[in-house]
């Protein structure tokens, strides 16, 4: 490898080299590099000097890597790198951790300020193409102490006290899951002896006992998997039967892709929606989503909670006129029928042409 001869990009060469964890043998660096040990070796004095943590492990199958230090020194980012952080800091921003959202809007625009031009567009072309979907469901934030806390117990195979519902609990955390906009604790529940998984939004009081876990293996192996089947049994959920009274074009239009399940065109223009099992609160608002007409074969569950909701609705706009407050769409309703009225017998009045 040609020789990297200027101080300052060796020194950068050098540190984009130790930010890949691994052991990095004198011998190796200076062949990458180009110089020879002795160059490596003062150059890894003058990193040092600026605050970055270079461990050296002597010996025949020694060498050099970066480790924590007290405090974080400057970051070398690869191009790829940086536009991959700045967006991720942008999800973030918008992410259930409670003060992370203005932790990753300061990082951001520090980030920002030093991004050369032809970054930084792609970052605000990745942004510009992204649109929060109008029926998120705003979360819980989780406390990031909290997050912290069970990180590390999950890391040191350590046992893990904290209240639920106001419910002591004793555990052996396994794995953090973030599921739609929300956090998860899969852990072994000592007491319950089983499997559980339990809301970081609803969880207090987290303490590390310092007692040693078990290795259990979840079961199944699949963390992920098994989190979605817990959730699932959490509440009772059902497949639906919908026919929609516009073509399958018209409602992945209006939802921006087609929905969960099969969507099929019928002869008379309608499509009908096998929708896959969920419960009835996600059902309905996929169908008020789509804002158009349609009928439920079934489950009957899905009907009745259909008629709840509608039946909510009409009590609060009653709620409305009985107050003696005008419905907002009957007062609209009433000035459109005005105007007409006042239009047409303006057509009708003769027109007085010229003055007296």
């Amino acid at each position: 490898m040609a020789a990297v001869s200027d101080a300052r990009a060796r020194l950068l060469s050098l540190l984009s080299l130790l930010q890949t964890p691994r052991l990095w043998p004198g011998s190796e660096l200076a062949q990458r590099l180009g110089v020879s040990g002795r160059t490596v070796r003062r150059d890894i004095d003058r990193l040092r000097e600026l605050g970055y943590p270079v461990h050296a492990e002597q010996g025949g199958s020694g060498g050099y890597r970066l480790t924590a230090g007290a405090a974080m020194p400057p970051l070398l980012l690869e191009d790829d790198e940086a536009v991959a952080v700045a967006i991720g800091l942008r999800t973030a921003a918008a992410q259930a951790v409670a003060g992370v959202d203005d932790a990753a809007v300061r990082a951001l625009r520090k980030l920002l300020q030093v991004l050369p031009a032809r970054l930084r567009r792609r970052v605000d072309t990745l942004a510009s193409a992204t649109v929060a979907h109008p029926f998120s469901l705003a979360p819980e934030p989780v406390d990031p102490d909290t997050l912290v806390v069970a990180a590390a117990t999950i890391a040191n195979h350590e046992r893990l006290r904290f209240r639920y519902r106001d419910e002591g609990r004793h555990v052996e955390p396994h794995a953090l899951v973030p599921a739609g906009r929300r956090w998860y604790l899969l852990a072994f529940d000592l007491d319950r002896d089983d499997w559980r998984t339990f809301r970081l939004d609803r969880v207090t009081d987290l303490v590390a006992t310092g007692a040693r876990a078990a290795t259990t293996e979840v079961p199944g192996g699949d963390v992920a998997a098994f989190i979605a089947s817990r959730t699932l049994q959490m509440a009772p959920t059902f497949p639906a039967d919908v026919l929609i009274h516009a073509p399958a074009a018209h409602v992945v239009d209006r939802l921006g892709g087609p929905p969960p399940g099969t969507l099929t065109d019928q002869p008379d223009g309608t499509c009908r929606w096998l929708a896959p099992p969920d419960t009835p609160e996600w059902h309905t608002l996929r169908l008020a989503s789509i804002g158009l007409p349609f009928e439920i074969s079934g489950p009957a569950e899905l009907v009745a909670h259909l008629r709840s909701t509608a039946a909510l609705f009409q009590a609060a706009t009653a709620g409305r006129r009985a107050a003696g407050q005008q419905d907002p769409e009957q007062d609209r309703l009433r000035k459109e029928r005005i105007g007409t009225r006042a239009g047409a017998d303006q057509r009708e009045r003769p027109q007085q042409v010229g003055g007296r």
